[in-house]
């Protein structure tokens, strides 16, 4: 028998699955290394969190390969899928990771610093244990290609977009995964205009107008739109001249705004959403307002891109589990049609809505979809 093992490296977690080779893929085991960092925690699918100890990427992925042991129980690993964040001009299909598509690849890290040199990582590790699997990336910015030129491009000289200076949109593989599961459970929503907010640790919103992807608050890089844990989100480009002028290098604006800023920043206790809401130090509430101020403030401009909302979905970790963010984000948004039902959103239901537009809570699976992606490629 054979599987498929995905990894998807994230700013602050590895997730992972082991599927069974089907059609659909069969889960066997789903878990993720999280809170990387001097505590980071195993926790495997249905299993209580196991903490191992200081874990960067490289110490995560060997505990990854230890623990998926049982779960293979002799299966063969044909196929190895990975989360790629950032596909650039070029990617914008699921791709067999030969050393050229790699080269590429790497040009891109300096476009998606947190993300793509522990995706690229996790490849030429699993090249190693797995040497004669295939390896497919499946691309973040993917979901996203084909947008209208209007969300695509910056007013900048032309010459800027044609060299690839333009919007990418990010988190395509947890879109992919929403508008899958309208398709198949809400196919009338599916066909009209849905906004989704991939709420977590890195934080997005999409227009998606009958499962096609028109518009996205992410753009170049991975810090546009949204606060997220320890990025900045949107940010007038004079204040990167302004830090310039004062004598901040390249390395040190980076690090502020990948590391340091977003909500660990506003609040100056933790990038944690949890945290934050257990927290009484006004600082907390502070960065929690400017949270939901900027989805409230991007839920507008994603209706304006569609011409109306049918429907919102929540995923992500936090759009999945902090009710009180849902409740906060709905609250007088009558005039889009959106209300909250209190006690649905409270068990965290899958509706949660009381007005006319749906409002959904749908857990966002991209390990899914890397697997089906590396499932057609070893079934073609």
């Amino acid at each position: 028998m054979s599987a498929i093992l995905t990894l998807n490296a994230g700013s602050s977690s590895v997730k992972f699955g082991v599927y069974q080779v089907a059609e659909e893929p069969v889960l066997l085991l789903k878990g993720q290394v999280e809170n990387l960092g001097p505590l980071a925690r195993m926790k495997l699918q249905g299993g209580a969190a196991e903490e191992i100890g200081p874990a960067d990427h490289a110490v995560a992925l060997h505990e990854i390969l230890h623990a998926i042991q049982p779960a293979l129980d002799g299966r063969v690993v044909m196929g190895v899928g990975h989360r790629i964040v950032h596909g650039g001009k070029s990617f914008g299909e699921p791709e067999v990771l030969t050393e050229r598509v790699l080269a590429k690849l790497r040009t891109l890290e300096q476009l998606a610093p947190l993300h793509q040199p522990h995706n690229l990582a996790a490849v030429y590790a699993a090249q190693k244990e797995f040497p004669e699997s295939v390896q497919i990336g499946c691309f973040d910015t993917a979901f996203h290609r084909g947008h209208p030129f209007v969300n695509d491009t910056f007013a900048l000289p032309r010459k800027y977009y044609e060299h690839g200076v333009r919007r990418y949109g990010f988190h395509g593989l947890s879109y992919d995964y929403i508008t899958s599961c309208l398709r198949h459970d809400w196919p009338d929503l599916y066909k009209g205009r849905v906004v989704v907010a991939h709420l977590g640790n890195g934080a997005s919103m999409c227009a998606i107008r009958g499962g096609q992807s028109v518009g996205s608050t992410m753009g170049f890089s991975a810090l546009d739109g949204l606060p997220m844990g320890t990025r900045c989100g949107q940010l007038d480009p004079g204040v990167l001249l302004y830090l310039m002028a004062q004598g901040m290098g390249a390395d040190e604006i980076s690090n502020l705004l990948y590391h340091d800023s977003g909500l660990k920043g506003l609040s100056e206790i933790s990038h944690d959403m949890r945290t934050l809401l257990d927290s009484d130090d006004p600082r907390a509430a502070q960065a929690v307002d400017y949270y939901v101020f900027r989805i409230r403030r991007e839920l507008g401009a994603m209706a304006a891109i569609l011409g109306g909302i049918d429907g919102l979905v929540f995923c992500g970790g936090i759009g999945e589990h902090a009710a009180a963010i849902r409740a906060r984000v709905l609250e007088g948004m009558e005039f889009l049609g959106l209300a909250e039902n209190a006690a649905a959103n409270a068990a965290s239901e899958t509706r949660i809505g009381a007005g006319a537009t749906e409002v959904l809570v749908i857990p966002t699976d991209e390990e899914r979809v890397i697997a089906r992606s590396v499932a057609d490629a070893l079934l073609a």
